[in-house]
């Protein structure tokens, strides 16, 4: 299962975790893991190559966590809501794989 999680910044960091591996298929074959991946990545890479954020990033096998300064939240926060409609789409069309909320990270 992919545990998902988007803070906005409202009680506490905002940014996002996500961990664990969907198991819905073998790896190279897991369209729900490839989902999640290309979405997180695009994410990222928007935070840190096109608005040029500095998050800090925490980065390991079936992890990754960002979490963005207070300063830059307001200037994230719209990468951080189209990242959560995405996550909740997902977990809605493969609801045995992927397990999203909001909430304080």
């Amino acid at each position: 299962m992919i545990f998902a999680v988007c803070s906005f910044g409202e009680h506490g960091a905002a940014g996002f975790t996500v961990q664990g591996h969907s198991g819905s298929a073998e790896a190279g074959e897991d369209i729900v893991c490839a989902a999640v991946s290309s979405a997180v990545y695009m994410a990222v890479n928007t935070l840190t190559d096109v608005l040029m954020l500095a998050p800090e990033l925490e980065v390991r096998d079936g992890f990754l966590s960002v979490r963005l300064s207070a300063k830059d939240t307001e200037t994230a926060l719209p990468i951080l809501k189209g990242l959560a409609l995405h996550l909740r789409g997902l977990q809605e069309e493969y609801p045995d794989y992927i397990q999203f909320e909001r909430g304080a990270l």
